[in-house]
């Protein structure tokens, strides 16, 4: 839903930047300003700039920057809509609702489905500590879970009894049918119940902390012994990763991927707060598109069993198509992270992190235990294996450099390899790797930043707007994101915000993101004349730029004579404040 501009103004001046960003990090009070660690890169010294003033946010470090919806929507890895969404909830502002009846009956229905699984997060959480939960209880404490962690992941315990859910939801008013498609009950000529009975129960979160799901250990014999609730409206397992809602807060640089809950439970418990696993599922190219809006690098850490092996050379593929750099990290002797870390602690996992094996590399070692390395033929095999695995490389210097690292690690003379790699090249038809374009860093040049100063001034100090449009009109600025805030500034008259600005550009680009360090420096101009003198030399580099560009398109005597003319005005003008 599109939402009024007005509306969307109102919602901003109501939530203070300050406010909003401080209740996320700590801010300290620096003059005008308030400064902190940056939340969307890992730093030691505060650069991360709010002004409540202008009522934007700047990174000095890493360049992010914005107001109260772009903090928002880049923290939550909201939309805009659903930023809107949050931030007038917040402050309690009414959105209007027009949407069509499918539309409407659809959002109730999830709206249900989502309330359906809350309530029965709090129903099992309690029955874990109640009389009848103990063994679940006592099962979680033998694993070294802490009353702390089972709180803080809402561990619970479904009851023996195969109908207690459905009778509380029942007395909550939920439907059979909103029960059924939740995935918590079962209905059928036979039977009508719990779909989790005696089991240890672990709620499934979406990113936005929301429950989606459940998965079930069984206590005792039962089978299966690991249930997951079916997909829903609310629950793709394609799409979702178990403490993602959690890892997402760490503001790691990469994340630790496991296989299942207790992996994960026991890695925050013992501090590596980046964990996630998928839920029940294998490794899938949603997965993999989900972690790359939080990371571009992540550690496996699968079992250490053949299937966990063979989990990670299929997860491999998936996480280099999607552009992320992945490393396997070895759990030898022990199975798994959880036995892992009861083991040896917490500072020995941190340094199998360190230790933790190139991709590529772990798929050759893998390759390496199908030949024989004691006889010349499976070494020619080996070597031929590995060549074929090179030529994929596009890029010849990162080719050049995993040949050297493969015949460091595996003991193979370069030269050999090399010619292996060369001769197979020329031999076979192998589609190459996506190559990865890196855009070199554009620098500002002497016109851009006239045209962001003069942006700065026309907001900051509007009382200028009326001389300055009598010179200059929006086409005149080159630059694109300059030239779509002026288009807005004149309309307004000059009477717009910094905020406001950036309200109206990012409903249709991400021009605000250049624009948001624009209006970071605060203005020193205080006499009238160094403010005119300021302004007149602004216009008259941005003018001349733009005059320079329309005269190498003319086409007409005409139409040269007109820019000579206007040339030659800039010489004499000088703009007067009121």
């Amino acid at each position: 839903m599109i939402y009024p501009e007005e509306l969307i103004e109102q919602i901003r001046e109501a939530n203070d930047i300050v406010t909003v960003i401080g209740s996320y990090i700590t801010l300290t009070k620096k003059g005008s300003r308030y400064f902190g660690l940056c939340p969307f890169h890992n730093e030691k010294s505060p650069s991360f700039s709010v002004s409540p003033d202008t009522q934007l946010y700047y990174c000095f470090g890493c360049g992010a920057g914005g107001n109260v919806f772009t903090f928002v929507m880049e923290y939550e890895n909201y939309s805009f809509q659903e930023a809107v969404e949050f931030l007038a909830e917040r402050v309690g502002i009414a959105l209007p609702k027009n949407e069509e009846k499918g539309s409407k009956q659809e959002n109730d229905r999830r709206k249900q489905l989502l309330e359906a699984n809350k309530l029965a997060a709090t129903y099992y959480y309690y029955a874990l500590k109640s009389k009848e939960g103990k063994r679940a209880y006592d099962y979680l404490k033998n694993r070294g879970l802490s009353d702390e962690t089972i709180k803080s992941f809402g561990l619970g315990y479904s009851s023996v009894h195969s109908d207690d859910l459905y009778h509380y939801l029942k007395s909550k008013g939920f439907s059979d049918e909103i029960l059924v498609l939740a995935g918590l009950v079962r209905i059928n000529e036979k039977f009508t119940g719990d779909l989790f009975w005696n089991r240890v129960m672990f709620p499934i979160m979406d990113v936005n902390s929301r429950v989606i799901g459940f998965g079930g250990r069984v206590m005792g014999d039962g089978q299966p012994k690991y249930l997951n609730s079916k997909e829903t409206p609310v629950f793709d397992k394609s799409r979702n990763l178990y403490g993602l809602y959690r890892a997402k807060k760490s503001r790691k640089s990469y994340y630790l991927i496991c296989e299942g809950y207790m992996d994960v439970i026991s890695l925050h418990q013992a501090g590596f707060t980046n964990a996630v696993a998928s839920l029940g599922t294998a490794f899938t190219s949603g997965h993999a598109s989900l972690l790359k809006r939080y990371v571009s690098k992540v550690i496996l850490t699968y079992d250490s069993d053949n299937a966990g092996i063979n989990a990670a050379l299929r997860a491999i593929p998936i996480l280099k198509e999607a552009g992320i750099d992945c490393k396997v990290l070895s759990m030898k002797p022990y199975k798994d992270p959880d036995e892992f870390i009861k083991a040896l602690g917490a500072e020995a996992f941190e340094e199998r992190i360190r230790q933790a094996k190139n991709s590529f590399l772990f798929e050759i070692e893998v390759m390496r235990k199908d030949y024989d390395l004691n006889d010349p033929a499976g070494q020619t095999h080996f070597q031929h294996e590995i060549a074929r695995k090179l030529v994929e490389f596009s890029d010849p210097l990162e080719r050049e450099n995993y040949l050297n690292a493969v015949c460091s690690e595996f003991h193979i003379t370069a030269s050999s390899l090399k010619r292996l790699v060369s001769d197979m090249g020329s031999q076979l038809e192998i589609r190459p790797r996506k190559e990865v374009k890196f855009k070199p860093e554009v620098k500002q040049t002497g016109i851009d930043r006239a045209q962001e100063v003069l942006i700065s001034y026309l907001i900051l100090m509007p009382e200028c707007f009326e001389a300055v449009a009598t010179y200059l009109e929006p086409s005149d600025f080159l630059n694109d994101s300059y030239k779509k805030a002026a288009e807005y500034i004149y309309e307004q008259r000059g009477s717009v915000s910094p905020a406001t600005l950036l309200n109206h550009l990012m409903n249709e680009n991400e021009d605000y993101k250049q624009l948001s360090k624009t209006f970071q420096s605060e203005i020193k101009l205080t006499d009238k004349k160094e403010k005119e003198r300021a302004l007149t030399d602004l216009v008259k580099k941005i003018k001349q730029a733009s005059l320079e560009q329309a005269g190498r398109k003319i086409t007409t005597v005409e139409s040269l004579q007109k820019i000579l003319k206007e040339q030659a005005k800039l010489s004499k003008l000088y703009i007067s404040l009121r």
